[in-house]
């Protein structure tokens, strides 16, 4: 049996690590409500910006701009969101699954000077570092964003990447919050710029149930619904600036979307950790009191035989 001093020693760290851990929880818990409630008080805005989009792409005799238009795909970037650091669960490793069954269904060839690798994100950098010859950009300490501008180098370097030819079309790996034990890994194509992919991936920020899913309601726009605008300067300068918004505000909240579900799959895993800790230490303590029972036990024999002894 392990020593009553070993044993003591053990008991104070899983002590340590079960306060550690639930600090831990109490911090992802609150940060992910943060992320989710950003995320949805910002739909009023999208929501209406993808309606002003739809109904100026309608008009006749405007031109697209060109983050609006499809081309022939030659080149396709890959953009993988995850988080920079770990404790979270399975939140990076089925993003990088979902990734990888991409690859595979699609048979790409993760060397062929066709496809671009972009990241976001500490464990995704680490995961291309590995597997591809270069990462063309990458963009650490994103996690915790909370500023649509702050998005802006991001966004800045996809449409530039597109304009100049970089790449034709843009493939989105990231996390959707669904509930606070569910989170979802989905695939969306994100450039070219397009009003109903836009609107599928919105609809994506409602949960299914929990405190904000009384948004459920509002997720769709009808469509048919007649608009009058007074353009100025005109239709395609505003389409121009209104698409670059709209790809800032969809990697926006990709980003918090991802954020919550980081959040959220490491308050689960700080929440089991807290647990095992709770109940490695009620063992501990159980073993603990029979070693200190046998060492007991074992002094009272030996005195008891030295006692017989004497009397003898």
């Amino acid at each position: 049996m392990e020593s009553a001093q070993n044993l003591k020693r053990r008991m104070k760290s899983v002590k340590n690590i079960g306060q550690i851990t639930k600090a831990m929880e109490l911090v992802a818990a609150t940060k992910m409500r943060r992320s989710q409630e950003l995320a949805l008080n910002s739909r009023p805005y999208a929501y209406t910006a993808i309606e002003i989009l739809a109904t100026l792409s309608n008009l006749d005799r405007v031109a697209l701009p060109e983050l609006l238009r499809g081309r022939e795909v030659r080149k396709t970037a890959f953009l993988m969101v995850t988080s920079d650091k770990g404790l979270a669960g399975s939140f990076n490793s089925s993003v990088i699954r979902k990734f990888e069954k991409y690859v595979k269904e699609n048979t790409v060839d993760l060397r062929d000077p066709r496809y671009v690798f972009i990241a976001i994100g500490q464990k995704s950098r680490s995961y291309f570092e590995r597997r591809v010859p270069a990462v063309a950009a990458s963009f650490i300490r994103v996690g915790d964003y909370m500023r649509p501008e702050e998005v802006a180098p991001i966004s800045d370097y996809l449409i530039k990447g597109y304009r100049e030819g970089v790449f034709d079309e843009v493939v989105l790996f990231s996390t959707v919050f669904v509930t606070a034990l569910r989170q979802e890994v989905f695939v969306r194509q994100i450039l070219p710029v397009s009003f109903e992919k836009i609107r599928e991936s919105f609809a994506l920020l409602v949960p299914e149930s929990g405190k904000y899913s009384q948004y459920i309601d509002t997720a769709t726009l009808e469509d048919g619904r007649a608009r009058e605008y007074l353009i100025e300067p005109s239709a395609g300068e505003i389409l121009e600036e209104l698409a670059a918004q709209l790809l800032m505000t969809r990697i926006y909240h990709a980003i918090l979307e991802a954020n919550a579900s980081e959040h959220s799959a490491r308050r689960v895993a700080m929440k089991n950790a807290s647990e095992n800790a709770a109940e490695l230490s009620e063992n501990l303590t159980v073993e603990y009191n029979k070693s200190r029972q046998a060492a007991i036990t074992r002094e009272i024999i030996e005195v008891t035989s030295g006692a017989q002894s004497f009397g003898q």
